[in-house]
């Protein structure tokens, strides 16, 4: 038979590369009488589509542009004991990710909040979904000069492409009227595809009002990003996180 020749061919050649010299391998195995040919290619072709996906996970990571390589189960959570573990890895089971919810996680400086952030963008990447990770002062400058060289509708479909989006470092300082308008419509795109971003901060979202000069704009963009339509606020707060139905709020007074 053609198909079984080709077969006998293909171990051949497979043990004349090395691959025959361990008998646990599946071309040794072949040799050995413990594979037909047919499960040989089965195996094979199992083999190949593994090394894809591996090489496409790989990809993404890539893509997605980790300040570090860090996975939760790696991460010391006796280190940090201000941040609450159980809650970390219950949004590392990704539910917010397929319904389209944004993660905001807000503690005080130096407790890891981008190391968990990060940490949760890798199980995402390795599910099939694209990432992204950038500081937010990086993204409002690079928006910005696309204002500059007039490219600003092609610059932000980088940040818009990711089905998860993470930007570190949010409502850390006042922004400026463009910068607010600049972040408003890039969240408002992101958002209304129905991808998922992941926003880390010193502060709480209400603590986000006074950095825009425009307290509308703020609304709307924790309207857009955290409680826009159906979707639902997950917030990682010093005692627990939460899902938190949208409340009309004008922000502080002025």
């Amino acid at each position: 038979m053609i198909v079984d020749a080709a077969l006998k061919q293909a171990t051949t050649h497979a043990e004349a590369v090395g691959d025959a010299a361990d008998t646990g391998s599946p071309s040794g195995q072949a040799r050995t009488g413990e594979l037909g040919h047919i499960e040989f290619l089965q195996v094979l072709c199992h083999d190949e589509i593994a090394r894809g996906e591996s090489q496409a996970i790989a990809r993404r990571i890539r893509r997605a542009q980790f300040e570090q390589q860090v996975a939760l189960d790696e991460f010391d959570f006796a280190a940090n004991p201000k941040l609450p573990a159980a809650q970390i890895r219950d949004l590392a089971a990704l539910r917010w990710l397929s319904g389209g919810e944004s993660v905001v996680l807000y503690r005080p400086v130096g407790v890891g909040k981008t190391h968990a952030a990060q940490g949760l963008g890798h199980p995402a990447a390795r599910q099939g979904a694209e990432v992204g990770f950038i500081k937010t002062s990086r993204l409002l400058a690079t928006v910005a000069g696309g204002h500059a060289d007039r490219t600003w509708g092609k610059r932000p479909r980088e940040f818009v492409r990711p089905a998860v989006l993470i930007l570190d470092d949010c409502g850390i300082r006042e922004l400026t009227a463009g910068q607010a308008d600049d972040l408003y419509d890039l969240i408002s795109e992101h958002t209304t595809a129905g991808a998922s971003m992941i926003l880390t901060s010193n502060g709480s979202p209400v603590d986000w009002y006074p950095l825009s000069p425009n307290p509308v704009v703020a609304e709307s963009v924790l309207d857009r990003l955290i409680h826009s339509s159906d979707r639902r606020q997950i917030v990682l707060t010093a005692a627990h996180h939460t899902a938190v139905p949208w409340q009309p709020n004008l922000g502080p007074a002025r």
